[in-house]
């Protein structure tokens, strides 16, 4: 598209349009949290709700410390108070223009990764003893 300019009042207008058109054009930050776990397939909750299972991504809005929950079965259950630090663009005061007048839209990948252990079973020997020990409590009374 050709435009000729023929008057002064013109060249502001379409300066101004430009202008216009670019903050349009303005980029966001996009927050993607992502989990795997050693062995995979284990059940994510984050902040109590379910998400998914390992490997699972999740988007999120804000920084901060988040509870984050592995169950598996055969495996202990991980609980992890994880600290998700904002990155220098997204301090207070800065992030006004990184959220609205970036000229692209920029990504915040973080990639959490956990080992689960195996869930550790009492010898048939140990788990009697304690039975019959709760079992002669009970008898006694307190």
């Amino acid at each position: 598209m050709l435009f000729v300019v023929s008057r002064p009042g013109h060249t502001r207008c379409l300066w101004i349009l430009l202008a216009g058109l670019c903050l349009l054009q303005t980029g966001c930050v996009s927050r993607r949290l992502m989990v795997q776990s050693n062995p995979p397939g284990a059940l994510v909750l984050l902040e109590g709700e379910e998400v998914g299972y390992t490997p699972v991504a999740v988007d999120f809005t804000y920084y901060g410390t988040r509870e984050i929950t592995l169950i598996k079965d055969g495996y202990e259950t991980l609980k992890v108070m994880q600290p998700v630090p904002a990155p220098w663009y997204q301090w207070p005061g800065i992030d006004f223009f990184s959220d609205n007048l970036l000229p692209h839209r920029v990504t915040d990948r973080r990639r959490l990764s956990y080992s689960m252990q195996p869930k550790q079973i009492p010898p048939s020997e140990d788990l009697l003893q304690r039975a019959d020990q709760l079992r002669n409590e009970s008898r006694l009374g307190p």
